[in-house]
């Protein structure tokens, strides 16, 4: 079954719907300069409401190891995703699980992530500028290709309601990965879109 992480949440109402509609993970972004970011205090009030069984990933983007970990502590949470510029040494710095972001631009660039000891691969759209969130569909064969490298392999950029369906039977990924994909606007959730995301996802799935 293709696990399914629901990403920019910044309020209680949003992450308490996605985990009733059936999200495995929520993802809480801690780099200010992004619209979808949070504090490590209002990300902690909102964890502390959530179900048990809810994995809760904090999103960091070349921050400092200490930083990670006090809010690691702070937010009780369960994993990282290093969304920037980390090294292999960089990544091998942290007891939690670790899910390394990579934003390919063709296949040579596919390569490099072989050298990555993660628990995890996440693909997202590659963008000259930006560091994710774009919205822009990423190049699902690029994925395939991506999954001979061992780590499990979590697709995201550009998925919607539309897409993750057809996403999921081509990839096969180990989860998907959405933000802006089911969104009312920036920061927040459309509730719709959310439902209709995890039931798509599901229906791929089995």
């Amino acid at each position: 079954m293709v696990k399914i992480k629901i990403c920019g949440i910044t309020n209680l109402e949003d992450a308490l719907l996605a985990a009733d509609y059936g999200a495995d993970a929520l993802g809480f972004i801690f780099y200010p300069p992004s619209r979808r970011g949070i504090t490590a205090e209002k990300a902690g009030e909102i964890i502390a409401k959530l179900p048990p069984f809810i994995f809760r990933i904090g999103v960091f983007v070349d921050e400092k190891p200490e930083k990670i970990q006090e809010t690691v502590n702070a937010c009780r949470l369960d994993g990282i995703q290093l969304h920037g510029s980390e090294t292999l040494e960089y990544c091998r710095l942290f007891r939690r699980r670790v899910i390394k972001s990579f934003r390919p631009e063709n296949e040579n660039s596919v390569k490099e992530i072989g050298d990555y000891h993660v628990d995890a691969f996440l693909l997202d759209s590659y963008h000259p500028e930006l560091m994710g969130g774009t919205g822009a569909t990423f190049d699902w064969e690029l994925a395939v290709a991506a999954k001979m490298f061992g780590p499990p392999v979590i697709l995201s950029g550009g998925l919607t309601p539309e897409n993750v369906a057809e996403a999921i039977r081509l990839v096969e990924p180990y989860a998907v990965d959405v933000a802006s994909g089911v969104e009312a606007f920036q920061g927040k959730k459309d509730a719709e879109k959310m439902k209709n995301f995890i039931e798509q996802a599901r229906w791929a799935s089995e």
